[in-house]
């Protein structure tokens, strides 16, 4: 879509939810809304629940800017009411988003791309923890983390270093997750790549290094100010960075994402970059990866807002 036909429309920034995510949500969408009323746009800020149908109705929303995170935002079924619906929206359509937010359905799709990514071993959800947890351990030896399958802002991951951490872990994931996965611990540096389409292909932004001073890049790390030592560009050899990046458009395109995402890495020590997940509705916020590493491609926020927006669609 373009900038003056956009300009004429009621503009919906949908945020909040129903995830674990709600609150990061209503602060990228508080972000979101800013930005979109100081390029000239008629936007309005949707609570989304349960009448999400009826408030945009109510609203008279036309384009959909989703700023939602976590399950029913992220997972494809908000894509869907919209398709329904008839109205255009930012980001991933239905199979992209449920593909990126399942992480063991994301690794398949990725690892027959030919794209690397750490082992992992899927526990069913009637499987006998202390059984699951051997069998994790022999196929993945330790540490492993312990990750929700559906889930995002890293709730309900673990580094699990004993058998009984697992099963620990895994018991406490499955009450609040549901379905469990381990992976591979990789050691080694965290980067996460931003990726976004722009006149049409995909580009990706510069690399981010994490740095966590928790023992790993938790919930805690991702959005608490001074947890996190954010190094951009990421210090790594020039050809790895390359690879990285090219990895990181080749994953955007495996999943079938439309507009923008994020996608996360490890590089271990021979300078592999190992795809770990994709974020197909990344955080917005003061302190999120994306617009940080827009601005180093020379990208405003309100230049990244609205260049997500125009890829809106159907």
């Amino acid at each position: 879509m373009d900038r003056e036909s956009l300009k004429k429309k009621t503009i919906g920034v949908l945020m909040g939810g129903l995830s674990g995510e709600r609150e990061i949500s209503l602060r990228s969408g508080e972000n979101c809304y800013r930005a979109l009323v100081a390029r000239g746009y008629r936007a309005v800020k949707i609570d989304v629940q349960r009448d999400v149908a009826q408030e945009l109705a109510r609203a008279g929303v036309e384009v959909a800017f989703l700023a939602l995170h976590g399950r029913y935002g992220e997972d494809g079924a908000i894509q869907g009411l919209l398709t329904i619906l008839g109205i255009p929206y930012t980001g991933s359509g239905v199979l992209a988003s449920a593909l990126g937010m399942n992480k063991v359905a994301a690794k398949k799709v990725v690892r027959g791309s030919g794209l690397p990514t750490p082992d992992y071993v899927e526990v069913s959800a009637h499987e006998d923890t202390g059984a699951a947890a051997l069998r994790v351990e022999a196929r993945l030896g330790l540490p492993v983390m312990l990750k929700p399958v559906e889930e995002g802002s890293s709730l309900g991951v673990a580094k699990c270093k004993t058998v009984e951490e697992i099963v620990i872990d895994l018991e406490a994931g499955r009450r609040s997750y549901g379905a469990m996965f381990a992976e591979r611990f990789v050691s080694g540096q965290e980067i996460t790549v931003g990726v976004i389409e722009r006149d049409g292909r995909p580009e990706a932004l510069p690399i981010l290094e994490l740095v966590p001073k928790n023992e790993f890049y938790d919930y805690e790390a991702k959005y608490t100010e001074g947890l996190t030592d954010f190094i951009l560009p990421a210090r790594l050899a020039p050809a790895v960075y390359r690879e990285a990046q090219v990895a990181a458009v080749k994953a955007f395109e495996a999943i079938g994402c439309r507009g923008y995402a994020r996608v996360d890495m490890m590089v271990d020590a021979e300078g592999v970059p190992w795809f770990v997940e994709i974020n197909t509705l990344p955080g917005m916020t003061d302190l999120s990866d994306l617009p940080a590493q827009a601005r180093a491609a020379g990208l405003s926020y309100e230049d990244l807002v609205e260049a997500i927006l125009l890829t809106a669609s159907l």
